[in-house]
């Protein structure tokens, strides 16, 4: 049976979220299974870059138009300067030849690393399935990853 990698992506920042799937990239090619839970912020990774979702509620309505979601918006950890951080990033990115979150995540998939999204944030954020890219395998909750971390070898927080 193949060891089993679990990460947590709770962060929503391009630099971390690149980390959490360089190691989710290098566990798949090391034959692991790895899955990516991702809740909180993490949630505005496999987000689809579109107009605000539907949503019920005032609270739900504001925190979708200022919490969009999708790659392409996802800020720096450090540095962010206004957006400016993240396009020299992607710049320096392209200049070294590392592929863009966007390619990462479709290598991923290929590779078999399966994405969760978390249901309990998804409902207290207004986040609908509809809302997810479709390489979101499963939606699950904190029971089903607690389930899993304790098959895993390695688990991680990011």
């Amino acid at each position: 049976m193949a060891e089993k990698v679990n990460i947590i992506v709770f962060s929503g920042d391009l630099d971390k979220v690149l980390a959490a799937f360089n190691l989710a990239l290098g566990a798949a090619a090391m034959e692991m299974k790895v899955t990516l839970f991702f809740t909180f912020w993490g949630l505005n990774v496999i987000r689809k870059d579109k107009k605000v979702s539907r949503t019920r509620g005032i609270m739900r309505k504001i925190l979708s138009l200022v919490n969009r979601g999708g790659v392409r918006r996802l800020p720096l950890s450090r540095l962010n300067m206004g957006g400016l951080g993240r396009s020299m990033m992607k710049k320096l990115m392209e200049d070294s030849k590392i592929p863009s979150l966007e390619e990462t995540i479709k290598m991923a998939q290929q590779m078999g690393v399966e994405f969760v999204a978390c249901t309990t944030t998804m409902g207290m954020m207004g986040i609908s399935r509809e809302d997810l890219i479709p390489e979101v395998g499963r939606l699950a909750g904190v029971a089903t990853y607690l389930g899993e971390a304790t098959e895993g070898k390695i688990n991680l927080f990011i």
